[in-house]
């Protein structure tokens, strides 16, 4: 299966983000409205999903900023004893 470049993934988020802010801010503007939508459209078709929500997801975890959790049971500490907490944070 062919992968998109990362920097356009990457581009394409961050453009989708900053219109996301423009269309929040003002909701009526219906130029910027089609800017987000033709951004979203673009983010779905590279990331192979319906919807906008989940090619985020995808572009998010494609580029390593989905956060992760690991169980407690996999967190070791430095001499191999097991840590009772979770991590969540960046990769």
């Amino acid at each position: 299966m062919l992968l998109p470049d990362k920097s356009l993934v990457d581009s394409l988020l961050r453009r989708y983000r900053a219109w996301e802010v423009v269309v929040l801010a003002e909701p009526h503007d219906l130029a910027s409205r089609r800017h987000l939508e033709d951004v979203a459209y673009t983010l779905c078709v590279l990331m192979g999903q319906r919807t906008t929500r989940d090619a985020i997801t995808e572009a998010e975890f494609y580029l390593g900023w989905a956060r992760s959790v690991v169980p407690a049971a996999d967190v070791m500490t430095r001499d191999g004893g097991k840590q009772s907490r979770v991590f969540s944070g960046p990769r």
